[in-house]
């Protein structure tokens, strides 16, 4: 080898090594501002505040508004990130567990994620669910409740809202293992 093919070799070099280092600096830079931004446009929700309307496909095959849930009681919404993963099959199982607890309140249940409602109707099915499992894939309404993490999955959140659709409560201290129980909990505190 040359020294002008050893030059021109060491300049590819550097441009790449040049390259990889912006590139790396480039996907820490957007993995720290993923971590700690908000998402765009979302509210952080606190009880008081009016939830927002949404109209969404349940795993049973209807559509779900918020203005006709609230008409029958207090509501509980159980977001969870994904369906068919470990967190998410123990604690929408533990929600189908506690369907007869559930059931004493006149309100109304409801678990909901970004999946697809192809893919909610699949796990609902798979864990023999007889609560409706929503789907929000346009994200639209997971960003209204503060609920869109920057994974692009829903935070492992339930609101509670009342019958003039406001914000009861929000637990964001989801223990999936016992959340069924925790709900009805919740909801006889709520509604007594």
């Amino acid at each position: 080898m040359d020294r002008k093919e050893v030059a021109t070799r060491g300049s590819a070099w550097r441009a790449f090594a040049a390259r990889g280092a912006a590139t790396i600096a480039a996907v820490i830079e957007g993995l720290y501002t993923a971590a700690t931004r908000r998402e765009r446009g979302a509210m952080a929700l606190k009880p008081g505040d009016p939830a927002p309307e949404f109209s969404l496909a349940g795993s049973d095959g209807r559509t779900y508004r918020l203005a006709d849930l609230v008409a029958g009681g207090p509501i509980a919404i159980a977001w969870f990130p994904k369906a068919f993963t470990g967190g998410c099959t123990v604690e929408c199982a533990s929600m189908g567990a506690s369907g007869g607890e559930l059931e004493k309140f006149r309100g109304q249940y409801f678990a909901a994620s970004v999946d697809t409602p192809g893919a909610n109707r699949r796990f609902a099915g798979s864990l023999g669910l007889e609560f409706p499992v929503l789907s929000d894939p346009s994200k639209a309404t997971a960003r209204a409740y503060g609920v869109l993490a920057p994974s692009g999955f829903a935070r492992r959140w339930t609101f509670y809202i009342g019958r003039d659709g406001r914000v009861l409560d929000i637990d964001k201290q989801v223990n999936a293992s016992t959340h069924g129980r925790d709900i009805a909990r919740r909801l006889a505190s709520l509604t007594s």
